[in-house]
């Protein structure tokens, strides 16, 4: 498949205005939106990540948002096969993909930075999930080094979900996951003819928009949402399950902390996920991205050094 030419990558911590920037160059370019966060591609949980509400979605397109079930495994290797399938639409043919989200490892995968991983049959996903239910991630990890020793240095015990991913590749392949991770994959959009854009939100602000915006989807319904999650009986290390805020709610529902004290906590660990998002962009964008800071005085996104320099 031919990479696309002409898209734009919108990347940035969680609530720093990925989404309303996406909007803007997508009604002003003819384009649509493509999801590029891990958690908003789950059903159940619309207001509790974020996602886009539907006036939104009826001024543009938007795309893989909500379209996974949460008792699903959904890894990045997933997310790109979807972006690839939705790319060849006809309906998105003459249109601009405008990829927006705060997923670190999306964006590299779509520049061509992901490992090419074997496809995986239902049957072997099915029996190592299986086991890991019944028999743990410890006694996996055995099992993996045994099969595969190499892997099993990098991963620890407990992770039961990298430990099963590592024993699905070995089964399926027959190679260890470590030597289909040194195998570089294909880029789905052309790095020369991209735009790419980060946004660095003053940080102290950034906190203030975090802690506003919590409040206000637990005013939403917020908590009902983790109540339909928690009806469906998930494995608490899937995915899903570790979305910021959903342990501190499921807490609320379990009538071991007040609302109050569930919306402190969130707020802070949001924080933190933030500073790390933050921390990761800064690191892995480099010169061919353009920074982007909310000026407030022309209530718009400008170019970073241009409101440094005043």
């Amino acid at each position: 498949m031919k990479p696309a030419e002409r898209a734009v990558l919108i990347a940035g911590p969680t609530a720093s205005g990925k989404s309303a920037l996406a909007m803007r160059i997508a009604e002003e370019r003819d384009g649509v939106i493509i999801n590029t966060d891990s958690m908003q591609v789950y059903s159940v949980l619309n207001i509790f990540t974020a996602r886009p509400g539907p006036e939104d979605m009826k001024r543009i397109p938007h795309y893989l948002y909500g379209h996974v079930d949460p008792r699903d495994l959904y890894s990045t290797g997933s997310w790109l096969s979807d972006v690839s399938d939705l790319l060849k639409r006809p309906e998105l043919e003459g249109r601009i993909p405008v990829f927006a989200g705060g997923t670190g490892l999306y964006f590299r995968a779509l520049l061509g930075g992901l490992s090419a991983m074997p496809e995986i049959p239902d049957r072997v996903r099915q029996r190592w999930r299986y086991r890991l239910a019944e028999e743990g991630a410890a006694k996996l990890h055995r099992v993996l080094r045994s099969a595969d020793p190499e892997a099993a240095l990098v991963l620890k015990p407990g992770d039961g979900q990298r430990i099963v991913r590592a024993l699905e590749v070995m089964d399926a392949s027959g190679q260890s996951i470590l030597h289909w991770q040194k195998q570089r994959g294909e880029p789905l959009i052309d790095p020369k003819t991209c735009e790419r854009l980060v946004i660095d939100p003053d940080r102290d602000k950034l906190g203030q928009t975090i802690e506003i915006r919590f409040v206000d989807m637990v005013q939403r319904g917020a908590l009902a949402e983790v109540q339909k999650l928690l009806a469906l009986e998930i494995d608490p290390d899937m995915p899903s399950m570790k979305a910021i805020g959903v342990r501190e709610l499921t807490r609320v529902i379990e009538g071991e902390i007040t609302i109050e004290v569930a919306i402190e906590r969130a707020v802070i660990a949001t924080r933190q996920y933030a500073k790390r998002q933050a921390t990761w962009f800064r690191n892995q964008c480099d010169q061919d991205w353009r920074r982007l800071k909310f000026d407030a005085d022309s209530q718009a996104f400008v170019p970073a050094a241009d409101i440094s320099g005043r």
